[in-house]
């Protein structure tokens, strides 16, 4: 699964990190407020691990302003505070669970675990995209197209998961590398481009229509063929 972790503690932010992708997620980092709050209203995670006291913007603001979007990725909100009232204004505002610290690894993982599997029995659907003859299965890690398994590296299995959640809707550059890459979009000005082309060979190529399509000056988006096209 992919995890976001926003501490400012570095310390523990690193500690987490590790403990996370020895459980085989996948974990992102960012170590104040604007820059996690960039992140999470990506809507591509699947966990966001959120401290309340951040620089810059506060725990508490990024989950409203996550909410707000209808970004409705599990939060689960840590704090040094222990007041029955500050976890009390953490939920209200959109939080999924709470933990006071110091914490337990093992506690942290048996909630973690405990937010995928409510989100899973609320959004099970969510699990495989469809997008026309194209499945998605992100449980498997597997795409099909027509039946026909289609072996892909891991960046472009992230750069399709980010196209099949928004289908029908044009996606720019920037925010594919945003949400995709997530570093110095200088450094990567045609990397778009080259996965696109790259998707395109594996999954429109030797079938019976394309499904990525190019939005002259603005970016890329993945639709089915309209009935009766």
């Amino acid at each position: 699964m992919h995890i976001l972790v926003i501490e400012d503690e570095k310390r523990l932010a690193y500690l987490l990190r590790r403990v996370l992708q020895e459980e085989r997620h996948t974990v992102d980092l960012a170590h104040d407020g604007q820059s996690g709050l960039d992140l999470a209203l990506s809507d591509t995670y699947d966990v966001v691990i959120l401290d309340l006291m951040l620089p810059g913007i506060d725990g508490l603001e990024i989950c409203r302003q996550m909410r707000a979007e209808h970004v409705t990725t599990p939060i689960l909100m840590l704090t040094a505070r222990g007041a029955i009232e500050d976890r009390v204004t953490g939920l209200n505002v959109g939080a999924d669970d709470y933990l006071t610290k110091p914490f337990a690894m093992a506690e942290l993982l048996a909630r973690i675990n405990a937010l995928l599997r409510r989100r899973d029995r609320r959004f099970d659907d969510n699990l495989q995209l469809t997008v026309g003859d194209l499945t998605l299965d992100l449980v498997r890690h597997e795409a099909r197209r027509a039946g026909r398994v289609i072996e892909l590296t891991a960046k472009e299995f992230a750069l399709l998961e980010y196209l099949m959640r928004h289908p029908g809707q044009v996606l720019s550059r920037t925010q594919i590398i945003n949400a995709v890459w997530r570093y110095d979009i200088d450094a990567l000005s045609n990397v778009v481009d080259i996965y696109i082309h790259y998707l395109r060979e594996k999954i429109d190529q030797g079938f019976d229509y394309p499904l990525i399509k190019t939005v002259r000056g603005v970016g890329y988006k993945i639709e089915a063929r309209e009935s009766g096209k």
